[in-house]
C-alpha cells in the first residue's frame, strides 16, 4: 500500500523522485538491456522480408487450408524456402526467387492441392538489387536525420543537449532491433517507418525534458542553493507526468493494433509497423527520462560554473554544521556549569534545618549589621496612620 501510495503521488507531481541521482541505476539496466539486444542480433539476426533479400511472392485465398496444407502445396511446386503468412482472409507465401517457369508450377501445385483457380494466385515477383537500394535510402535517411538533430539541438540548446539526445535515439534503435531480432518479425518498408516514427518521437520527448531544464537552471549562479543536479531532477519532475501520460495515450491504440489487431482480424503488414512503434515508444520514454537527462547532467556538473556552484553549496553546509554544532557545545557547558553550582540535596536539607533559605550560587549575598540604636518609627493610632488628625 505505501508503494502505491508513492506512486500515486509521484504521478500528481506531489513528491519528486530522485531520476537524476541515481545514474548507476539507470545505466545498469540500459546496459543489459543493449547486450541482450546485440546478443538477439549477433545469435538470431534479422528476418529480412523479401522487399530488402529478393524473392517471389504467392498471394491467394484458401478460407479451408491450415498452414502446413499450404506450405506442403508450395513446396510440392518445387520452392524450399517457403515461409506462410495469414493476412486477413488471403495467404501470404514468400519462396526464394524463382524463374517464370518455377511460378508457374507453384500457382499449378496450389490449383490443384487446395482447390483455388490458378489465375486467383496472384504473384509478385522482387529482385534483390531493389531490396539493396530500400536499404541504402534507409541508411542515407537515418544519417540525414541525425545530423538534422545535431543541428538543431547544438543551434536550439547546445550541443551537449544535442550529445545525450543522439545516446539516447542509438539506444532505442538497437534496443529494438534487438526484440525485433528474438521475436522473429518480418523487417519490411513497414518497420523501417516505424523505426524512423520512433527517432522522432524519442526526440521530441527528450526535447520538452531539455527545454525544462533549461528553464530551471538559467537562474542558477554561484549564490543559488541547489546544484545543476537537483534543477535538473526538479525540472524532470515536473514534466514527468505529462511524458508518461503522452506515452501510455500513443502506446494504447499501437498495443491494440499489435496484440488484438493481429490475432484477431490478421492485421498483416500492419504488425510489422506496430511492433516497433510500441517497442520504442516505450523505451524512447525510458531513455529520454533515465538516460539522456542524467548524462546531460553529468556534462553539466563537469563544467568550472557548475563546479563552482556546488563547491559553494558544500561550504555553506559545513559552515552551518559547524555553528550547528558550536551552538550545541555551548549549550552543554552552561548546563554543566549551572549542574557544579548547585547545592546538593543534602546541603539543601542541612539549610532547611538551620533554617537557612536556599540561595543559587549565581545570588551574591551581602550581611548587613546594624550598628547603633535600633531606630523604629513611633507608633500612633489606627486613625493617625491613615492619615487623619
Amino acid at each position: 500500500m505505501g508503494t502505491r501510495a508513492a506512486i500515486s503521488r509521484i504521478y500528481r507531481g506531489e513528491i519528486s523522485a530522485d531520476i537524476v541521482g541515481r545514474p548507476k541505476i539507470w545505466y545498469t539496466i540500459s546496459g543489459l538491456l543493449l547486450a541482450l539486444s546485440i546478443a538477439g542480433l549477433l545469435v538470431q539476426g534479422l528476418n529480412f522480408g523479401v522487399e530488402f533479400k529478393g524473392g517471389s511472392v504467392f498471394t491467394f485465398k484458401a478460407p479451408s487450408a491450415s498452414i502446413e496444407q499450404v506450405r506442403g502445396a508450395v513446396g510440392d511446386g518445387g520452392a524450399h524456402q517457403v515461409i506462410v503468412q495469414k493476412a486477413g482472409g488471403d495467404w501470404r507465401v514468400t519462396t526464394e526467387s524463382l524463374s517464370s517457369d518455377q511460378v508457374t508450377e507453384v500457382k499449378t501445385s496450389v490449383a490443384k492441392e487446395l482447390t483455388v483457380p490458378a489465375d486467383k494466385v496472384s504473384t509478385q515477383v522482387v529482385g534483390a538489387s531493389w531490396g539493396g537500394e530500400i536499404q541504402k535510402k534507409a541508411w542515407q535517411a537515418l544519417l540525414v536525420f541525425m545530423i538534422l538533430i545535431i543541428a538543431y539541438l547544438s543551434v536550439a540548446f547546445e550541443w551537449r543537449m544535442a550529445v545525450a539526445a543522439v545516446v539516447a535515439l542509438v539506444h532505442d534503435l538497437v534496443i529494438t532491433a534487438g526484440i525485433y531480432a528474438w521475436s522473429g518479425f518480418e523487417v519490411t518498408p513497414a518497420t523501417l517507418l516505424g523505426f524512423l516514427t520512433i527517432l522522432g518521437y524519442s526526440l521530441y520527448d527528450a526535447v520538452v525534458v531539455f527545454d525544462m531544464i533549461k528553464e530551471v537552471t538559467k537562474p542558477l549562479g554561484p549564490t543559488s542553493k541547489m546544484t545543476y543536479s537537483e534543477a535538473a531532477n526538479q525540472a524532470l519532475s515536473s514534466t514527468l507526468v505529462r511524458s508518461l501520460n503522452t506515452s501510455l495515450v500513443a502506446i494504447l491504440p499501437v498495443g491494440a493494433i499489435l496484440f488484438i489487431g493481429t490475432t484477431l482480424f490478421g492485421a498483416g503488414t500492419l504488425k510489422d509497423l506496430s511492433l516497433a512503434l510500441f517497442v520504442g515508444m516505450i523505451v524512447g520514454t525510458y531513455s529520454s527520462i533515465c538516460v539522456a537527462t542524467p548524462l546531460l547532467v553529468q556534462f553539466k556538473e563537469r563544467e568550472p560554473k557548475f563546479k563552482q556552484l556546488r563547491q559553494n553549496i558544500a561550504r555553506r553546509e559545513q559552515s552551518a554544521k559547524r555553528a550547528s554544532k558550536a551552538k550545541v557545545r555551548a549549550g552543554a557547558g552552561a548546563s554543566a556549569a549551572s549542574a557544579e553550582g548547585d547545592p546538593s540535596d543534602d546541603d539543601a536539607g542541612e539549610d532547611a534545618e538551620h533554617g537557612t533559605p536556599e540561595i543559587r550560587s549565581t545570588v551574591t549575598v551581602r550581611k548587613v549589621v546594624q550598628s547603633g540604636s535600633r531606630q523604629q518609627p513611633k507608633r500612633g493610632s489606627r486613625q493617625q496612620r491613615r492619615g487623619g488628625r
